[in-house]
């Protein structure tokens, strides 16, 4: 699936310029050589770590449940090769939004260069946002751990996963991950690297974090909680780069982000501190996945509240940013009048200043008239 940005000029090949316009195409041909490998069976065995899930337990058929055979999950090493194979992906999927949608809106509107970048990021985050919420919101009604909140904590360590909760955690590494290369892809400004790298290392360390400590339950929840908080953000901008006088959703944004702070906060102190608190087993053993200790307690707290003190103090600079601007009073205009340089030639001192006509000219009607009589 090749995606070739339309230009004028040819730059050499291999140059900065050429992998910038034809980044899809070459990771498309990379993405292509792994499906490809499928194909034969000198290279199957190789390939299917990087495009199929790994580490599949199928669990046979009991006396309680006789009719059923459930295939789960756990991690390891390998999940780095398919990690990397959808990182690819991702990349594609990022150059055909940003070509056959973001591009086209970009043109109708003519934005600025900054409201350009501005768009494109939002339109890309609201865009996986929305998936990620909808796709973890399916996950916790399929395993009931809305209706069943103690499943946070309980049986812990989760060591198996069923498909969806390992692939859509595989899904979040690899997003996250392409975005460091896109990074070059979009040209991003200097003075903008620093912000989107601190924001994709807290989600790779957040992630990662509840991938490898097994509490793939509690991330996925804090997860779909965040997402849509973060959608409504995105969207409401795309919304207010359309027509700046939106800002509905702005206020309605800035209510829930309180509230989603409030609630992961919450969440996380009634599973960590009051859960895994009275687990049974409390002893390290990373053979069997159990990271039930109170030094990794603490930690996982420390981290999760560090995170949402610093969401809040970059929200509560936000809104005292808007708040100045929309309080301080807008400035006068200050009407400047042209006026032409050197002496006016006898014309116009004739039909007086500038050119402009005055009553004591000598070609008005009153004058002439005052001559004929």
């Amino acid at each position: 699936m090749g995606i070739r940005k339309k230009s004028n000029k040819n730059p050499p090949v291999l140059s900065h310029e050429f992998i910038v316009q034809n980044h899809a195409d070459i990771v498309s041909c990379m993405a292509m050589v792994f499906l490809l490998g499928l194909m034969f069976e000198v290279t199957a065995k190789a390939a299917v770590v990087f495009v199929t899930l790994q580490y599949n337990v199928t669990i046979s058929a009991t006396e309680d449940q006789p009719m059923e055979t459930v295939t789960l999950y756990h991690y390891g090493i390998k999940d780095l090769a398919t990690v990397f194979f959808y990182m690819l992906v991702a990349i594609i999927i990022h150059a055909i939004i940003q070509e056959y949608v973001l591009d086209k809106i970009n043109r109708r509107m003519h934005f600025s260069k900054t409201k350009h970048s501005k768009f494109n990021e939002s339109g890309q985050l609201s865009a996986f946002y929305l998936f990620s919420c909808v796709w973890g919101t399916s996950i916790l009604m399929s395993e009931n751990y809305v209706s069943d909140p103690t499943s946070l904590w309980r049986d812990y360590p989760h060591i198996m996963m069923p498909f969806q909760m390992k692939f859509f955690y595989i899904s979040q590494l690899a997003y996250w991950f392409h975005a460091f290369p896109e990074l070059y892809f979009q040209k991003t400004k200097k003075e903008d690297i620093p912000r989107q790298l601190v924001y994709i290392g807290l989600y790779l360390f957040h992630i990662t974090g509840a991938y490898l400590l097994n509490l793939t339950h509690l991330g996925l929840v804090l997860l779909v909680l965040h997402y849509f908080v973060e959608f409504l953000f995105h969207i409401s901008r795309l919304f207010y780069f359309s027509d700046e006088k939106y800002q509905k959703g702005f206020s309605l944004w800035a209510i829930l982000f309180v509230l989603g702070r409030l609630l992961t906060l919450i969440l996380s102190v009634l599973t960590v501190g009051f859960g895994l608190a009275r687990a049974e087993n409390q002893t390290l053993d990373v053979s069997s996945g159990n990271f039930n200790v109170l030094p990794i307690r603490i930690s996982v707290l420390a981290s999760i509240c560090l995170t949402q003190a610093f969401m809040m103090w970059k929200f509560i600079n936000f809104q005292l940013r808007r708040w100045r601007e929309h309080s301080s009073p807008p400035q006068p205009v200050k009407k400047k009048f042209v006026t032409t340089k050197g002496k006016p030639s006898k014309k116009e001192r004739e039909n007086g200043i500038n050119g402009a006509l005055t009553s004591n000219g000598a070609d008005s009607p009153r004058s002439r008239k005052e001559k004929s009589s």
